[in-house]
């Protein structure tokens, strides 16, 4: 059978009004689906509040040690040593409490004194704290000792604001979570009609193909200034992620990028007929995309081979300007690269699915 002709064309009025109720459609669709608001609203804020509590700016490391004295009679000199020390806590035992406690894991390190002064180690090379414990009980012994560095250093801890993991990685979830609800929520809702076949019904209304993309569009930039409000908000509010940028800026550089990731979603969509295939597709698209544009760690970290495939992804752009702002104040003006990115991706997929769109 020949391609069904499109509608017919109807005046703007009606037209118009057409669009409010496809969008209103598209919303009802949401509401009714918890599912969908669990996976929009509720898992990004716990991924966030999960991996930022794992990765949360802590206290120096401290190392817990055994010390064990040769002659019990004699003063307890390396303890006294390490005392001096705020990154070591020092514990007085005999040998086989020692060995016990490094067993069960309540020490990270032995320290023996012999009689001749002599500082043997016993530790499980296989434990990463066994291994740091042992750097930082001998550095802090032998600078106890009256050891000279040849180099004079000092450390500078930075933990404020904007220079923790967790500054880094809310903007990269904020990303993911645009592109998870683009890719799958339009690309899965398109199907979903395609095999429950409403859309050969919604071929003898006067709708053309601009208009029902249009409404899923419309529905979708409006879920998605909530879905920034909640992430960035808890982000904010629990983790004092600084938001350094225009707040415009950022709700523009959110919807810029969403509307690429819709795009996504329509191109998985025009042709796909079972849940099967959409989601092998959506998947395909998405994984490689979650690996190589920075959400977890930097873009940076793949072969200079790589980046300018990584750097044309449009993940590797929204979360770019993203940080950009949020991190560094960054104007429009200087995120406009990334920009370009993000706006040959929506150009690119909308006329791609406008062309290979099939209401059947």
């Amino acid at each position: 059978m020949s391609e069904t002709r499109e509608p017919r064309r109807t005046p703007r009025t009606w037209r118009d009004a057409q669009i409010v109720q496809l969008t209103l459609v598209r919303f009802r669709e949401f509401l009714r689906e918890p599912e969908a608001l669990f996976w929009v609203f509720i898992f990004p804020v716990l991924l966030t509040a999960g991996l930022g509590l794992a990765f949360r700016s802590k206290p120096v490391d401290t190392a817990t040690v055994a010390v064990v004295t040769a002659d019990i009679h004699a003063p307890p000199h390396v303890g006294e040593l390490l005392a001096r020390s705020k990154s070591v806590v020092v514990r007085a035992m005999t040998v086989d409490s020692a060995m016990e406690a490094l067993r069960t894991g309540r020490v990270a390190l032995i320290a023996i004194e012999d009689l001749g002064g002599r500082i043997s180690y016993r530790y499980d090379p296989a434990r990463d704290e066994s291994r740091t414990a042992r750097l930082i009980v001998d550095d802090a012994l032998q600078h106890a000792a009256g050891r000279v560095e040849p180099v004079a250093t000092s450390d500078d801890y930075v933990t404020a604001p904007g220079s923790r993991y967790v500054d880094f990685l809310v903007p990269g979830l904020l990303g993911m979570n645009l592109l998870g609800s683009g890719v799958w929520g339009l690309g899965f809702a398109m199907v979903d009609l395609r095999r429950k076949r409403l859309l050969k019904r919604l071929i003898a209304t006067p709708m053309s193909r601009p208009q029902f993309f249009a409404s899923f569009l419309i529905s979708r930039l409006v879920v998605l200034s909530f879905e920034v409000i909640a992430l960035v908000g808890f982000g904010v509010l629990v983790f004092h992620v600084p938001l350094r940028g225009s707040l415009w800026s950022l709700l523009f550089i959110a919807v810029f990028g969403a509307l690429s990731f819709s795009g996504l979603g329509l191109l998985v969509g025009t042709r796909a007929k079972t849940v099967e295939a959409v989601s092998g597709l959506a998947n395909a698209i998405m994984l490689p995309m979650w690996v190589l544009s920075g959400t977890f760690f930097s873009a940076s970290h793949f072969p200079d081979v790589m980046q300018p495939f990584v750097r044309a992804l449009p993940l590797t752009a929204v979360n770019d300007a993203l940080r950009a702002n949020m991190l560094q104040g960054a104007s429009l003006g200087a995120v406009m690269p990334q920009l370009g990115v993000i706006a040959f991706w929506v150009v690119a997929c909308y006329a791609v699915a406008l062309k290979l769109f099939r209401w059947r």
